[in-house]
């Protein structure tokens, strides 16, 4: 990344570049970009691949307003986001950034102090290099039907925020500075240059301001490469993560990431890790008027609002074409009736001869 040398967060003054893939993400994507837009990010750099949505016949529109870079994913493989990555890091709409946002389109940062943004949260933190916010998995909690409002009003309960599936270590995304010595943007943090002195290593907090771990930092093992403890690391700031959504949503992106499932039994362990409605959380919701007023906005320019309804009617018709077929409708009845415990707790419950207690 190639910047002059930092002076100060200067909130007002930021130009924040968010990176993404996306496959057949179209109803999603103009509340992802409006909600980032409210919280400060300046450009948008879209990857896209294989999409039969209408998703990069959107982010084309949203291009020519302005609003996003739309590139083709360039991996030639299966590699999808590390290809794109890779690519990015080569781009002015980053190299000329002041931070660097890479995430999904099912993750929403929830910044609790300040105006409740991006600025904020540098200004919470110190100004450090890098500033990583742990996953908060938001459960499907029941919803079985698609509707085109916002992800983040629809879904309100999650798991213990400092506990998920009995771990204490939680995921993480990061927001990095343009002078953090870049050796390569991993999907859920940066990785600096080997040969950076002790002495000079970035500065990098959690989301309450405090120094990340040393293990995390150095990535010592697999373990603590991309996540650590949860507890206390939010105060200013958690990552609000979406990987459900509706049972409509999720048949959907179950096919978008395997389309060849005949004859083979279906795994429902990534569900059921994060369906935990154990805990009620709406704090984002003082996001969602200016969300709304924004995505309005959005809609209103050129042919985006129409392209989005078509991306919506995409999303149903393919939800309606997976329901004729036996397994999609054998899927659906078994994430229905699934447990609620995540399989390790369930595990450690049945182990403890309390499960049928919990149950």
């Amino acid at each position: 990344m190639q910047r002059p040398e930092h002076e100060g967060a200067m909130a007002d003054d930021l130009r924040i570049t968010a990176v993404t893939c996306v496959k057949n993400e179209g109803p999603f994507l103009l509340e992802w970009i409006a909600f980032h837009q409210n919280i400060g990010v300046t450009d948008f750099l879209f990857y896209s691949n294989d999409c039969d949505d209408g998703t990069d016949t959107l982010l084309d529109a949203l291009a020519e307003q302005g609003h996003v870079t739309h590139l083709p994913n360039p991996a030639e493989g299966r590699n999808y986001q590390m290809e794109a990555l890779k690519d990015a890091k080569k781009q002015d709409i980053v190299l000329n950034a002041d931070w660097v946002w890479i995430a999904d389109v099912d993750e929403f940062p929830n910044i609790h102090v300040g105006d409740h943004s991006f600025g904020a949260l540098i200004d919470a933190c110190g100004d450090p290099q890098t500033i990583s916010l742990n996953f908060q998995f938001f459960a499907n909690n029941d919803i079985e039907g698609f509707e085109d409002r916002p992800v983040i009003e629809q879904f309100t309960h999650s798991h213990n925020p400092d506990l998920w599936c009995g771990e204490a270590a939680i995921e993480v995304k990061s927001l990095v500075r343009q002078d953090f010595p870049l050796q390569y943007f991993g999907a859920h943090r940066p990785f600096f240059r080997p040969k950076v002195k002790k002495n000079q290593r970035p500065s990098w907090t959690d989301g309450s301001g405090r120094a990340v771990q040393h293990r995390f930092l150095v990535a010592a093992n697999p373990r603590r490469i991309r996540r650590f403890p949860a507890a206390g690391s939010r105060n200013f700031a958690t990552l609000n993560h979406y990987a459900l959504r509706s049972l409509d949503s999720y048949l959907v992106k179950n096919d978008r990431g395997d389309v060849n499932r005949e004859n083979r039994a279906f795994d429902d362990t990534y569900w059921r890790e994060r369906n935990d409605p154990a805990w009620e959380d709406t704090s984002i919701s003082r996001y969602i008027p200016a969300l709304k007023k924004q995505m309005d906005k959005l809609k209103s320019q050129g042919n985006i609002g129409a392209l989005h309804d078509a991306c919506v009617k995409a999303h149903i018709a393919r939800r309606d074409a997976l329901l004729e077929q036996q397994e999609y409708r054998d899927m659906q009845s078994q994430l229905r009736s699934a447990s609620k415990l995540p399989p390790q707790e369930e595990a450690m419950l049945r182990d403890l001869g309390l499960l049928e207690e919990a149950l």
